[in-house]
């Protein structure tokens, strides 16, 4: 059977370091690999994409192999071809397939039916590509992850399950603040952690700690992460969520109860002014623009491992 990577559940705690590991050695040395050397990946893309298409793209020309970049209203998908059909077409073409996607259903469907790897680029629950870039900038700065406290606050959108998951899997502890109705609930965080548990190699994980004030998130983070309060598909409840959203901005007070040396991230889009200050956003205390770099060496590690290259 092809290895996926759909949600993050499927690594387990020493295939997540050797992935950094190797992440860091292709940025190093990014023509060191040449694992994708005549080999086509298929890059469907259903939702807009900045950084998710571009790190992709040049992650795989880097690796010698083709992008084959694939928008949704291109494909007979379109037109009410399944994703079964979808799947089992570009399994004879391609040798793994990503997947940017409105519908968590299709992603599944489309690993379920695929005979090559399968990836996600996003859907509405996960963003394990992002997770994956975020915990190697984190060991950038940090030298390490295990013990470590990762603060996320505002909406808990598919960037904070994905942390919640690989964040627990390294060994780090996960805090969230956010406001009544943009939350993961008690029982779904603590399910997310007891996922990962197998795959941690060890008996006991940290749980992940649940705050309503970003304070009580932030105090002692070794890093503070936020996403934006409006979402694609959310533009209509665009007043109510920056109203309720309003006091779990990312600013240098926030950043001041952090641990020393404390420094913001942020998936991007960003709204200077929203979530994250302008003065975070472009200052010295934030590791964001290395993230967004870090999205391409990470996927390049990914896609070797997915095509089991080492």
């Amino acid at each position: 059977m092809s290895r996926h990577f759909l949600s993050g559940a499927e690594l387990d705690r020493a295939t997540l370091g050797r992935l950094l590991e190797r992440a860091q050695e292709l940025k190093a040395a990014p023509a060191r690999s040449h694992a994708l050397a005549e080999k086509a990946i298929a890059l469907i893309f259903e939702r807009p994409s900045t950084r998710t298409r571009v790190s992709f793209e040049v992650g795989i020309v880097e690796l010698g192999g083709h992008p084959v970049v694939l928008r949704a209203d291109e494909l007979q998908l379109a037109r009410g071809e399944s994703v079964r059909d979808t799947a089992l077409v570009l399994s004879r073409q391609v040798a793994a397939i990503g997947l940017r996607s409105g519908s968590d259903q299709a992603l599944a469907e489309l690993a379920q039916h695929a005979s090559v790897p399968v990836f996600n680029m996003l859907t509405p629950r996960e963003h394990p590509c992002q997770a994956l870039a975020d915990l190697l900038t984190i060991k950038e700065a940090c030298g390490r992850l295990e013990g470590l406290r990762l603060a996320y606050v505002g909406d808990a959108t598919n960037v904070a399950r994905s942390l919640v998951r690989l964040g627990v899997l390294a060994g780090m502890e996960v805090a969230l603040a956010s406001p009544p109705g943009f939350a993961l609930s008690p029982d779904e965080a603590r399910g997310l952690a007891e996922q990962m548990r197998a795959g941690a190699g060890c008996g006991r994980l940290v749980e992940v700690a649940l705050h309503s004030d970003p304070r009580a998130a932030a105090a002692g983070a070794n890093v503070l992460y936020t996403d934006v309060w409006v979402s694609m598909g959310d533009e209509e409840s665009a007043a109510a969520r920056r109203r309720a959203l309003e006091p779990y901005r990312i600013d240098d007070a926030l950043l001041d109860l952090g641990a020393d040396g404390a420094f913001a991230l942020h998936c991007l889009p960003a709204h200077p002014g929203e979530e994250i200050t302008a003065e975070v956003l472009y200052g010295e205390r934030q590791r964001i623009w290395e993230q967004a770099e870090n999205r391409r060496h990470a996927q390049k590690a990914l896609l070797e491992w997915l095509l089991e290259a080492w």
